[in-house]
């Protein structure tokens, strides 16, 4: 997205965000999917629409 890692806390969404959209979103899941070696299912990628709900989708998925 084109963002430092300081941009990122647990307030940011969509909507805080202005460069997150429907295509960067799925481009988020294919990075962290890759990153990560995990699958996320169609739930899932709708679910992680905040940076707190990405880190528990993955911990979920038995990423620390």
């Amino acid at each position: 997205m084109d963002i430092g890692s300081a941009q990122i806390d647990n307030t940011t969404t969509p909507d805080t965000l202005e460069q997150w959209d429907s295509l960067k979103h799925m481009s988020l899941v294919i990075a962290l999917e890759e990153e990560f070696g995990v699958q996320f299912d169609e739930e899932e990628i709708v679910k992680m629409l905040s940076f707190p709900l990405i880190k528990e989708t993955l911990s979920s998925k038995g990423v620390s």
